[in-house]
Protein backbone atom coordinates (compact mmCIF):
# COMPACT_ATOMS: atom_id res chain seq x y z
CA UNK A 1 0.00 0.00 0.00
CA UNK A 2 2.75 2.37 0.86
CA UNK A 3 4.54 1.49 -2.61
CA UNK A 4 1.12 2.59 -4.23
CA UNK A 5 0.95 5.74 -2.58
CA UNK A 6 4.53 6.72 -3.24
CA UNK A 7 4.11 5.92 -6.99
CA UNK A 8 0.97 8.33 -6.98
CA UNK A 9 3.26 11.07 -4.68
CA UNK A 10 0.53 10.56 -2.21
CA UNK A 11 4.07 9.87 0.28
CA UNK A 12 6.98 11.45 0.71
CA UNK A 13 9.59 9.72 -1.28
CA UNK A 14 12.82 9.67 1.33
CA UNK A 15 14.97 8.14 -1.33
CA UNK A 16 14.82 6.50 -4.41
CA UNK A 17 13.25 7.09 -7.84
CA UNK A 18 10.48 6.64 -9.58
CA UNK A 19 9.78 6.91 -13.20
CA UNK A 20 6.70 6.99 -15.87
CA UNK A 21 7.50 6.46 -19.59
CA UNK A 22 10.86 7.24 -19.04
CA UNK A 23 10.41 9.79 -17.46
CA UNK A 24 11.13 10.72 -13.16
CA UNK A 25 8.17 11.98 -11.27
CA UNK A 26 9.78 11.54 -7.76
CA UNK A 27 11.70 14.48 -8.56
CA UNK A 28 10.85 17.30 -6.08
CA UNK A 29 9.92 19.96 -8.57
CA UNK A 30 7.51 17.84 -10.27
CA UNK A 31 4.41 19.28 -10.84
CA UNK A 32 2.77 16.90 -8.74
CA UNK A 33 -1.12 17.31 -10.26
CA UNK A 34 -0.12 16.58 -13.64
CA UNK A 35 1.63 13.42 -13.06
CA UNK A 36 -1.87 12.30 -10.99
CA UNK A 37 -3.87 13.00 -13.93
CA UNK A 38 -1.84 10.01 -15.69
CA UNK A 39 -2.94 7.70 -12.76
CA UNK A 40 -5.66 5.80 -11.62
CA UNK A 41 -5.77 4.60 -7.74
CA UNK A 42 -8.56 2.36 -6.95
CA UNK A 43 -8.25 2.08 -2.82
CA UNK A 44 -9.28 0.03 0.12
CA UNK A 45 -12.09 1.82 1.11
CA UNK A 46 -13.67 2.58 -2.40
CA UNK A 47 -13.47 6.04 -1.26
CA UNK A 48 -16.54 6.77 -2.95
CA UNK A 49 -18.17 10.13 -2.33
CA UNK A 50 -21.46 9.76 -0.40
CA UNK A 51 -23.55 12.85 -1.67
CA UNK A 52 -22.68 12.40 -5.49
CA UNK A 53 -24.75 9.35 -7.36
CA UNK A 54 -22.52 6.76 -8.81
CA UNK A 55 -23.00 8.40 -12.07
CA UNK A 56 -21.85 12.00 -10.43
CA UNK A 57 -18.56 10.21 -8.74
CA UNK A 58 -17.59 8.46 -11.75
CA UNK A 59 -17.71 11.96 -14.30
CA UNK A 60 -16.25 14.20 -11.23
CA UNK A 61 -12.83 14.13 -12.27
CA UNK A 62 -13.15 13.70 -16.18
CA UNK A 63 -14.92 16.88 -15.87
CA UNK A 64 -12.93 19.03 -13.04
CA UNK A 65 -9.68 17.90 -14.02
CA UNK A 66 -9.58 16.75 -17.71
CA UNK A 67 -11.77 19.22 -18.72
CA UNK A 68 -14.48 16.87 -20.69
CA UNK A 69 -17.88 18.19 -21.15
CA UNK A 70 -20.57 16.89 -18.98
CA UNK A 71 -22.26 14.85 -22.42
CA UNK A 72 -19.11 13.24 -23.41
CA UNK A 73 -18.20 12.30 -19.54
CA UNK A 74 -21.85 10.94 -18.92
CA UNK A 75 -21.73 9.40 -22.47
CA UNK A 76 -18.07 7.32 -21.68
CA UNK A 77 -18.94 6.92 -17.84
CA UNK A 78 -23.17 4.87 -19.01
CA UNK A 79 -20.50 3.13 -21.92
CA UNK A 80 -18.33 1.61 -18.63
CA UNK A 81 -21.00 0.92 -16.45
CA UNK A 82 -22.96 -1.17 -19.19
CA UNK A 83 -19.98 -2.77 -19.93
CA UNK A 84 -19.65 -3.69 -15.91
CA UNK A 85 -23.43 -4.58 -15.70
CA UNK A 86 -23.75 -1.27 -13.68
CA UNK A 87 -25.86 0.69 -15.64
CA UNK A 88 -28.98 0.23 -13.70
CA UNK A 89 -26.75 1.73 -10.61
CA UNK A 90 -26.11 5.12 -12.54
CA UNK A 91 -28.76 7.50 -10.63
CA UNK A 92 -28.38 5.78 -7.21
CA UNK A 93 -25.90 6.94 -4.12
CA UNK A 94 -22.83 4.45 -3.08
CA UNK A 95 -24.85 3.43 0.35
CA UNK A 96 -27.35 2.15 -1.80
CA UNK A 97 -25.10 -0.69 -3.25
CA UNK A 98 -23.40 -3.88 -2.16
CA UNK A 99 -19.75 -3.83 -1.42
CA UNK A 100 -18.52 -5.13 -4.63
CA UNK A 101 -20.79 -2.98 -6.42
CA UNK A 102 -19.20 0.06 -4.65
CA UNK A 103 -15.73 -1.56 -5.56
CA UNK A 104 -16.48 -1.54 -9.18
CA UNK A 105 -17.75 1.72 -9.38
CA UNK A 106 -14.46 2.72 -7.75
CA UNK A 107 -12.64 0.65 -10.19
CA UNK A 108 -14.79 2.34 -13.65
CA UNK A 109 -14.08 5.77 -11.86
CA UNK A 110 -10.48 5.11 -12.26
CA UNK A 111 -10.82 3.98 -15.98
CA UNK A 112 -12.73 6.64 -16.76
CA UNK A 113 -10.16 8.92 -16.94
CA UNK A 114 -8.61 6.78 -19.37
CA UNK A 115 -4.91 6.35 -16.81
CA UNK A 116 -1.00 5.44 -18.09
CA UNK A 117 -1.03 3.79 -15.10
CA UNK A 118 -3.70 1.96 -12.43
CA UNK A 119 -2.72 1.41 -9.42
CA UNK A 120 -5.22 -1.34 -7.14
CA UNK A 121 -4.50 -1.07 -3.58
CA UNK A 122 -5.92 -4.33 -1.61
CA UNK A 123 -8.98 -4.01 -3.84
CA UNK A 124 -11.21 -6.56 -1.92
CA UNK A 125 -9.75 -6.12 1.47
CA UNK A 126 -13.00 -4.75 2.44
CA UNK A 127 -15.20 -6.97 1.18
CA UNK A 128 -17.19 -9.94 2.46
CA UNK A 129 -15.80 -13.52 1.12
CA UNK A 130 -18.41 -13.82 -1.20
CA UNK A 131 -17.92 -10.93 -2.97
CA UNK A 132 -14.63 -11.06 -3.73
CA UNK A 133 -14.91 -12.93 -6.99
CA UNK A 134 -17.00 -10.23 -8.12
CA UNK A 135 -14.53 -7.63 -8.02
CA UNK A 136 -11.48 -9.95 -9.21
CA UNK A 137 -13.44 -10.84 -12.21
CA UNK A 138 -13.94 -6.96 -12.59
CA UNK A 139 -9.78 -6.70 -12.59
CA UNK A 140 -9.18 -9.74 -14.98
CA UNK A 141 -11.72 -8.54 -17.84
CA UNK A 142 -9.51 -5.18 -17.74
CA UNK A 143 -6.16 -7.27 -17.79
CA UNK A 144 -7.48 -9.47 -20.80
CA UNK A 145 -9.60 -6.35 -22.63
CA UNK A 146 -7.98 -4.85 -25.66
CA UNK A 147 -10.11 -1.63 -25.21
CA UNK A 148 -9.13 -0.76 -21.86
CA UNK A 149 -5.93 -2.77 -21.34
CA UNK A 150 -3.29 -0.45 -19.22
CA UNK A 151 -0.25 -1.28 -17.08
CA UNK A 152 -1.55 -2.21 -13.59
CA UNK A 153 -0.06 -2.32 -10.50
CA UNK A 154 -1.53 -4.51 -7.57
CA UNK A 155 -1.16 -5.05 -4.01
CA UNK A 156 -2.69 -8.07 -2.96
CA UNK A 157 -2.25 -10.84 -0.21
CA UNK A 158 -4.97 -12.77 -2.93
CA UNK A 159 -1.94 -15.58 -4.59
CA UNK A 160 -4.39 -17.57 -6.68
CA UNK A 161 -5.53 -14.01 -7.75
CA UNK A 162 -2.05 -12.82 -8.49
CA UNK A 163 -0.61 -16.12 -10.21
CA UNK A 164 -3.97 -15.69 -12.59
CA UNK A 165 -2.73 -12.17 -13.89
CA UNK A 166 0.08 -11.26 -12.91
CA UNK A 167 2.98 -11.00 -15.56
CA UNK A 168 5.65 -10.38 -12.71
CA UNK A 169 5.44 -10.99 -9.05
CA UNK A 170 6.96 -8.73 -6.25
CA UNK A 171 7.18 -10.28 -2.85
CA UNK A 172 7.79 -7.33 -0.25
CA UNK A 173 8.56 -7.68 3.42
CA UNK A 174 9.73 -5.06 5.48
CA UNK A 175 9.30 -2.49 2.77
CA UNK A 176 12.20 -4.06 0.63
CA UNK A 177 11.65 -6.41 -2.20
CA UNK A 178 12.31 -9.63 -1.43
CA UNK A 179 11.84 -11.54 -4.60
CA UNK A 180 10.94 -10.32 -8.28
CA UNK A 181 10.13 -12.42 -11.23
CA UNK A 182 7.24 -14.19 -13.20
CA UNK A 183 4.28 -15.31 -11.40
CA UNK A 184 5.03 -18.52 -12.21
CA UNK A 185 8.69 -18.81 -10.69
CA UNK A 186 7.51 -16.27 -7.86
CA UNK A 187 4.65 -18.68 -6.80
CA UNK A 188 5.89 -21.93 -7.76
CA UNK A 189 9.54 -22.10 -7.34
CA UNK A 190 10.72 -19.18 -4.87
CA UNK A 191 14.35 -18.71 -4.08
CA UNK A 192 14.02 -16.74 -0.74
CA UNK A 193 13.20 -18.45 2.63
CA UNK A 194 11.07 -15.36 3.10
CA UNK A 195 9.02 -16.08 0.31
CA UNK A 196 9.34 -19.90 0.81
CA UNK A 197 7.84 -19.67 4.49
CA UNK A 198 4.83 -17.13 3.45
CA UNK A 199 3.84 -19.00 0.43
CA UNK A 200 3.95 -22.07 2.57
CA UNK A 201 1.63 -20.46 5.07
CA UNK A 202 -0.37 -19.30 2.17
CA UNK A 203 -1.05 -22.95 0.85
CA UNK A 204 -1.56 -24.27 4.55
CA UNK A 205 -4.30 -21.75 4.50
CA UNK A 206 -5.67 -23.28 1.24
CA UNK A 207 -5.30 -19.70 -0.71
CA UNK A 208 -3.48 -20.95 -3.59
Amino acid sequence: STLLRCINLLESIDDGQIFLDGAEISDPLIDVDEVRRRLGMVFQSFNLFPHKTVLENITLSPIKVHGKSKDEANSHAMHLLKRFDLADKADQYPDRLSGGQQQRVAIIRSLAVSPRLLLLDEVTSALDPVLVNEVLNTVKELKEDEETRMTMVIATHEMGFAQQVGDQVCFLEGGEVVELGSSQQVLQDPQDKRTKDFLQKVHEAGRL
